[in-house]
């Protein structure tokens, strides 16, 4: 028997959790993935040089250590410096390293928690790989066809890069006026356009230094352009109608960017289907 229902769609991007709510996780791109990947191997090929090549070396040209020693120590620094120390890093930091910090970006599973020993240790040990051995120049070719621009090593961990840096919750402002307060109450704003929204707000922030004739001006000109996001229209002067929508607008952004952070820190810590705490660190994976 076959049962239908209503569906629920979900965007590639967007993370389903237990309560069926869709969390909007973006993912880094690839050239900023790139970016970041460059700093963490021009960063380890630095501490390589400055192991095997400079202080090891000199202890070779004192006569301190021999030739078969200081082979020996050359791989050990090798594996060290280019599995052990990147595989550490991500474990002890959830994801994150000196390159993604740099890039903006974070280490997470599919599902948007945070990995663990052993999503770092398959991406450090393909890393070697698709990394170092050809260049990047497998992990730019996987991550060109893949839709969150993933390298072969999260393919195979179930991992993704995920942009850590969060938008900006909007500038505290004095508030809806008090002839509007009533109004704003069951004022529908709808969503402006980017560059009207962007000219309101800078109005209703920094219009006293401009003149009283070149302030009515503008400020009738906008508001002929935000009456049709606007219903309904208060009986307000054009000046008080725009400091009022950029103040509804800016609280509601800002009570959604809260929540929005608040459903990312809670489930960045939990099983998205059980709500179960999961480990930020080496430890049992579920």
């Amino acid at each position: 028997m076959t049962i239908s229902g209503p569906r629920a769609l979900v965007a590639e991007d967007e993370i389903l959790t237990g309560e069926a709510v869709a969390l909007d996780r973006q993912p880094l791109g690839l050239g900023l993935r790139l970016l970041g990947g460059l700093i963490d191997a021009v960063l380890g090929w630095i501490v390589y040089l400055a192991l095997a090549v400079f202080g090891a070396g000199s202890l070779v040209d004192a006569g301190v250590l021999d030739a078969g020693t200081y082979q020996i120590f050359a791989i050990i620094a090798l594996v060290v410096c280019f599995a052990v120390v990147p595989i550490t890093v991500e474990t002890l930091t959830g994801g994150r390293s000196l390159g993604k910090l740099a890039a903006g970006g974070r280490i997470v599973r599919s599902d948007g928690g945070a990995i663990g020993f052993r999503h770092a240790f398959i991406r450090g040990l393909l890393g070697v790989l698709e990394v170092y051995m050809t260049f990047g120049g497998l992990a730019l070719i996987v991550g060109m066809f893949t839709p969150r621009a993933q390298r072969l090593g999260d393919l195979m961990a179930g991992t993704y890069s995920e942009r850590a840096r969060r938008t900006r919750l909007p500038v505290p402002s004095p508030g809806v006026p008090d002839p509007l307060a009533g109004w704003a109450r069951v004022a529908d704003v709808a969503r402006l356009p980017a560059r009207l929204d962007a000219q309101v707000t800078r109005f209703a922030s920094g219009s006293g230094g401009l003149s009283p004739a070149v302030r009515a001006r503008i400020a009738a000109e906008l508001a002929g352009d935000v009456a049709p996001y606007v219903t309904p229209i208060p009986d307000v002067a054009p000046e008080l109608l725009l400091q009022g929508v950029a103040a509804v607008r800016r609280e509601r952004e800002g009570r959604m960017l809260r929540a929005e952070r608040e459903r990312a820190e809670i489930f960045a810590g939990q099983d998205p289907f059980t709500g179960a705490p999961q480990p930020r660190r080496g430890g049992p994976e579920s």
